[in-house]
């Protein structure tokens, strides 16, 4: 990248972090201070141009005359005549500096020149017998002079001197650079004012609309940008309020699809558990005393009939019991009924029995529910997200122990379930995983919670799990209240 391009990408950089009044004011003010100086400067060039012209043609005119009424004093020897005709034309012309007559043999006649006579000032100008007039600029101590040489009657009785200051040209180019400048200024001023103005009509929409898409970025769609005019930026306004409203309608229709969402999951949770009590209950109070009877009666046939094969009756009884085992472990698995008698505590402490007599894995189980028991909405979700989560450790941990907590803190119920197994990615993993990893998460979402999971590979997976209460209990009084009034 050359020199050129860096210096252009750096001013592109810094421009772009200026706001855009502060790029309309610049600009305004930029053209307004350009205009002003290239004019003040253009104008006093054309004055100096101008005035040092009239300047030169004025000592040229002035020498011209002076040298025409000196012709008869100098004839005469008048010399008191010539001094007066020199301090005549001093007194008519504002830039006089000097005036003096040299003779043909270089003796001067006459001068203005209060303490002496500057000898060295008779060799910078001369003017021949044939020239109109000979004119130079001279640097003195007093400023810039122009000196005019003109000779009188063809030199043949003199030259006649005459120096005009710059001074008041100057004067002149201070007092008009001065006007030209305070003009600037006060136009610069009305700039300013005009372009505040302009920058307050045009950015006043576009400031509401940046606040108002910042609104929007939050999620909040009720402020709505007021159109100052019918120009392209109201119809931006109107566009930008007419996509809010639509996005604001969007909101409200995804809230309540994801409110009838949220009510169609806890009537399914709620279907799919009575449905598993009542099946649970079938089982038990049904099926398990018909196995048990049936059990009892080959128990009786087995040992009042000698003449049957007791090898086939003590088949059948196994088959019997190892049947109504399995009756107990799939109502268990269902519905367990010491949820609903005993609370969430005896559940657990049987669940965890039965899966290490299972799996023969050490679990350590510590729970610390309060003195008063859990609303059964979250006992029963805390019940099934764990498990949930032994069944996936027994299914893909391949852990040598795991661990649960379960602590009621103040307005909250905290669940830990730890494994020492050989994790997972969360974001890649089975799809059977995914399924139950979405039920444990949703039924914690369903009561307002959240659960986290918390693995990787070969360092084992810690699930975190975070239930309000104080709702549910409340809820949950509630319906007792009204259930024993009924």
């Amino acid at each position: 990248m050359t020199l050129i391009s860096r210096w252009v990408a750096q001013f592109w950089a810094f421009a772009g972090a200026v706001s855009i009044r502060t790029k309309i004011l610049g600009l305004a003010v930029g053209l307004v201070l350009l205009a002003g100086v290239s004019n003040t400067l253009l104008t006093r060039r054309v004055l100096i141009e101008n005035m040092q012209a009239q300047l030169r043609d004025q000592s040229v005119s002035v020498a011209r005359d002076l040298a025409a009424r000196a012709a008869e004093p100098i004839l005469l020897n008048n010399l008191l005549a010539l001094q007066d005709l020199l301090l005549e034309t001093q007194s008519n012309n504002p830039s006089f500096q000097y005036a003096f007559i040299v003779d043909p043999q270089g003796q001067i006649l006459a001068h203005t020149f209060n303490g002496g006579f500057p000898l060295a000032l008779i060799e910078v100008n001369a003017a021949g017998s044939d020239e109109h007039h000979h004119t130079v600029l001279l640097a003195t101590n007093e400023g810039t002079v122009y000196d005019t040489a003109v000779p009188i009657l063809d030199g043949k009785l003199g030259v006649a001197r005459v120096g005009l200051s710059t001074a008041a040209v100057q004067n002149a180019l201070a007092r008009v650079t001065f006007q030209a400048v305070v003009s600037t200024l006060i136009i610069l001023l009305i700039g300013f004012l005009v372009a505040s103005l302009l920058t307050h009509i045009l950015t006043r929409p576009i400031v509401e609309l940046v606040q108002a898409t910042r609104h929007v970025a939050r999620g909040d769609y009720s402020l709505a940008v007021r159109p100052w005019a019918k120009d392209e930026l109201g119809s931006l306004a109107q566009a930008f309020n007419q996509m809010t409203g639509d996005l604001k309608q969007m909101q409200e229709l995804r809230a309540e699809r994801e409110h009838l969402q949220q009510l169609l999951l806890e009537r399914v949770i709620a279907a799919q558990e009575e449905e598993r009590r009542r099946i649970a209950r079938e089982l038990h109070d049904s099926t398990s005393q018909s196995l048990t009877s049936l059990l009892v009666g080959l128990r009786t046939l087995e040992a009042d009939c000698s003449t049957i094969d007791q090898r086939k009756l003590g088949e059948l009884r196994q088959i019997a019991a190892q049947t109504l085992e399995e009756v107990h472990h799939l109502a268990m698995q269902l519905r367990p009924r010491a949820l609903d008698d005993l609370g969430l505590s005896a559940a657990l402490e049987r669940l965890v029995f039965e899966w290490q007599s299972r799996l023969h894995i050490p679990i350590d189980l510590m729970i610390t529910p309060g003195a008063q028991r859990l609303p059964p909405p979250i006992e029963t979700a805390l019940y099934r997200i764990i498990q949930e989560a032994l069944t996936n450790i027994a299914r893909h941990a391949s852990a040598q122990s795991a661990s649960i907590l379960v602590e009621r803190r103040q307005n909250t119920v905290i669940a830990v379930i730890e494994d020492n197994g050989i994790g997972f990615d969360p974001l890649n993993h089975s799809n059977h995983q995914r399924i139950g990893i979405l039920g444990m998460q949703e039924r914690a979402k369903q009561l307002g919670g959240q659960l986290k999971i918390e693995s990787s590979q070969g360092h084992g997976t810690s699930i975190f799990v975070e239930i309000p209460v104080d709702d549910h209990e409340t809820e949950f009084k509630r319906e007792e209240t009204h259930s024993s009034g009924g």
